[in-house]
């Protein structure tokens, strides 16, 4: 036999979520067979089997937090040996395996919970302790123990204490009567099953854990200037719909993104502010060499921000292919470490799901963030003053207000939109 350890998955990363197991105690497995799913603060990572066994023990059950360098599960090779043709302490010795405190060890996960003593554990369903209204009836632990002892039912008491309280002489004067008022009592009132009074708990952990700390981060320490605009986007709609056939049939998903990127990566050349960044003592402003466009994807995990590397030296077709790809990947969780890093800029396509206008909370060290807001079919006035249907898309700028002032975000932003407003002119300024 022989432990599987949990290895590093990621840099810095010391504990992991163990989200779903692949497999059952018992199972034989191959080599490099997913065995687990664990989630990191930064994505959901499939674990391999190291070589080909049969799984004995799983040492976290789903929901739990691993520990890195702690074992996962335990495996037995076909040969009666581990991969490293060494049979495990306990194997070998007939003695549990050594240096595992018996507080923090993973076996403790899988031993029975104690079950609940009868104080605290209430039966809905067979005592009722709500009123007709809703309302729920007051009385102590001791009381409804006493109820529930002699199977009765706390609506059916008549209570004599403050705001009805039921007391320990109601249950007693209820006891003494005969069975059958008591039954008839109890017959003659519908009963409501008890509504859970307590507030439900849920850690914070994994991605939602990482996102609350970086937007509190981001939220306080960097003074955010906000800027919004409408882009008539009916141009650039007529032309991706022009290009559309030819790029499916490269295989290619032609939406709007690979157009909004590609214009923030020919803008940015006129403002390189909006692509760089401030080192973490505000003294330096460190201008980017490329334009790696992070696009906010709503994922099952959490918000997940993978980015396209190099938008300025790809085609459109290109940016097509990789949103696709990285969108596909953070919808399951399953974006690789290297797509989250890097990013220079961010576009939140907060449109996607609804609403116009938004406040984005820049994705720190970046220094500008833009949220789209739904394209809506909106009445215009054309250059000879008749009014005309446009499709209008709202944006709203969030840009850091220590190195970028208003006026220059506005410029950037003017650049920005017309390339998006006449798409064509974007050939002038392609490599």
């Amino acid at each position: 036999m022989s432990d599987f350890i949990l290895p590093d998955i990621g840099e810095g990363i010391v504990e992991c979520e163990l989200v779903k197991w692949l497999v059952s105690e018992g199972d034989l497995i191959e080599e490099d067979q997913p065995v687990a799913e664990v989630m990191t603060d930064k994505a959901l990572v499939e674990i391999p089997a190291p070589y080909k066994g049969r799984v004995t023990k799983l040492y976290w059950k789903e929901g739990d937090i691993a520990k890195v360098h702690a074992p996962l599960f335990e495996l037995v090779d076909e040969s009666g040996e581990n991969s490293d043709g060494q049979a495990s302490a306990e194997g070998k010795s007939g003695e549990p395996e050594k240096g595992r405190e018996s507080g923090s060890s993973p076996e403790s996960k899988n031993s029975p919970e104690p079950k609940a003593s009868p104080e605290s554990a209430e039966t809905p369903a067979a005592i009722p302790s709500a009123r007709q209204d809703g309302q729920r009836i007051p009385a102590s632990p001791a009381v409804r123990r006493l109820v529930r002892e002699n199977e009765l039912t706390l609506s059916d008491i008549e209570g004599s204490g403050k705001d009805g309280r039921v007391l320990k002489e109601d249950v007693l004067s209820h006891l003494e009567q005969p069975a059958a008022e008591r039954s008839s009592a109890s017959t003659s009132k519908p009963h409501r099953p008890e509504q859970s009074q307590e507030v439900r708990v849920e850690p914070i952990k994994g991605m939602q854990a990482v996102m609350a700390k970086r937007m509190v981060a981001s939220a306080s320490t960097i003074p955010h200037f906000n800027f919004s605009e409408d882009i008539d986007v009916t141009e650039l709609l007529n032309l991706r719909q022009q290009l559309k056939p030819e790029a499916e049939a490269r295989g290619s998903r032609l939406t709007l993104m690979p157009f909004i990127m590609k214009a923030i990566a020919l803008a940015v050349r006129e403002y390189p502010i909006l692509n760089s960044q401030i080192n973490e003592d505000v003294t330096e402003i460190h201008y980017q060499p490329s334009c790696n466009v992070g696009m906010a994807v709503d994922s099952k995990i959490g918000l997940l921000v993978p980015n396209v590397k190099n938008v300025g030296q790809l085609t459109l077709l290109e940016i097509a292919d990789e949103v696709t790809r990285l969108t596909e990947a953070a919808r399951e969780g399953r974006v690789s470490q290297a797509d989250l890093k890097g990013g220079t800029i961010t576009i939140s396509n907060i449109g996607a799901l609804g609403g116009t206008y938004a406040s984005p909370i820049i994705n720190a060290p970046e220094v500008a963030i833009v949220a789209l807001g739904r394209t809506q079919k909106l009445p215009r006035f054309d250059t000879n003053g008749q009014v005309v249907e446009r499709s209008i898309m709202t944006i709203s700028w969030a840009g850091d207000h220590r190195i970028i002032d208003g006026g220059t975000i506005a410029r950037f932003n003017n650049l920005w939109k017309s390339y998006l407003e006449s798409p064509q002119t974007m050939l002038l300024h392609m490599g």
